[in-house]
């Protein structure tokens, strides 16, 4: 288990370098006191591991960038190898004045996996109101209850290679256009040759599934099986998906491919741990998989910021992730 005693822990994803496990996570100051102002006060934390028990904490990594796109926060992201470096993906919040909602994607790279270096001061791939939702097309209130479901979604990158080895995919979580709050989440996608230069195209997956964001997305291979595995809260369903499948925070879904399509209608909530949030599945030395993250326990007034220790998994006949 990862816990700080001085700063809130809570989205992760990991990076192995074939000896240490590198987990990197959100993390902001506890002196915040609300732990809804760690949203705005969000770092990139770095700890390593053998066993995805025991972590050596090493401190902030990446944090906000004096000016630009990325001044504000930074949220969660992905790491690939590239060559012989690495490349991290992160979401990007900036003071421009949209608050957290002119969300951006951003991207550094680093040598050891801890000294990172962006390779522009321009966002990686910017969201397009021909198939997704923005600012421009789907405005963000200044006050009321709809606040928080009119953010421009854009962020939770995962880059992962082409499978036919033609170049790199990302994928981001989004909002389809044309669809209501709460029904809107999609699996947004771009293209690249190089990791610098992206293509933006038209999403994974369809609307109208009762999700409002599919966040900090992931997808892997167990066994020859390929699932998506994505995070959503409650609050961000329809009543109708929260009356079909209850209140959890975990989710995947089978596919044919690493690219889907995604049929997130059909996806099946992770019941073992209702309150798991953003929780990477990581391939074990032995080849098993487990899942780590945190528990989101802050609806109900609890403090869950921290890392858990690893849970085993596994998919069922039908493909859907479950415990082991």
């Amino acid at each position: 288990m990862l816990r700080l005693d001085d700063l809130w822990v809570w989205d992760s994803w990991v990076a192995d370098d074939g000896d240490l496990y590198h987990l990197f996570f959100l993390q902001a100051p506890r002196s915040l006191g609300d732990p809804a102002k760690r949203h705005t006060a969000a770092r990139v934390g770095h700890a390593t591991s053998r066993d995805l028990v025991t972590w050596d904490y090493l401190g902030e990594c990446l944090g906000p960038a004096d000016t630009g796109f990325d001044d504000l926060a930074i949220w969660t992201g992905s790491v690939v190898r590239d060559g012989d470096r690495w490349r991290m993906f992160y979401t990007a919040i900036s003071t421009a004045g949209h608050h957290v909602y002119d969300q951006r994607v951003g991207s550094a790279a680093s040598e050891d996996l801890h000294h990172w270096t962006r390779v522009s001061d321009q966002p990686s791939v910017r969201v397009d109101g021909t198939w997704y939702k923005n600012l421009a097309n789907t405005p963000a209130p200044t006050e009321g209850p709809d606040l928080e479901g009119s953010s421009e979604t854009w962020r939770d990158p995962l880059v992962l290679p082409d499978p036919g080895g033609e170049g790199w995919h990302m994928l981001i979580t989004a909002r389809g256009v044309g669809a209501g709050r709460n029904d809107d989440g999609v699996v947004g996608h771009a293209t690249s040759t190089d990791l610098e230069h992206w293509t933006l195209g038209p999403p994974l997956s369809e609307t109208g599934t009762g999700f409002g964001q599919l966040e900090v997305l992931q997808v892997k291979q167990l066994d020859g099986r390929w699932v998506l595995v994505f995070t959503c809260h409650p609050q961000e369903m329809t009543p109708e998906r929260i009356a079909r499948t209850g209140e959890f925070c975990t989710w995947s879904v089978p596919g044919p491919g690493p690219l889907g399509p995604w049929d997130v209608d059909a996806a099946r909530p992770f019941t073992a741990e209702p309150d798991l949030f953003a929780a990477p599945l990581v391939q074990q030395r032995d080849g098993s998989w487990v899942l780590i993250g945190f528990r989101n326990l802050e609806p109900k007034g609890l403090d869950g910021f921290e890392i858990i220790d690893p849970m085993p998994v596994t998919l069922d006949a039908e493909g859907y992730l479950v415990t082991r």
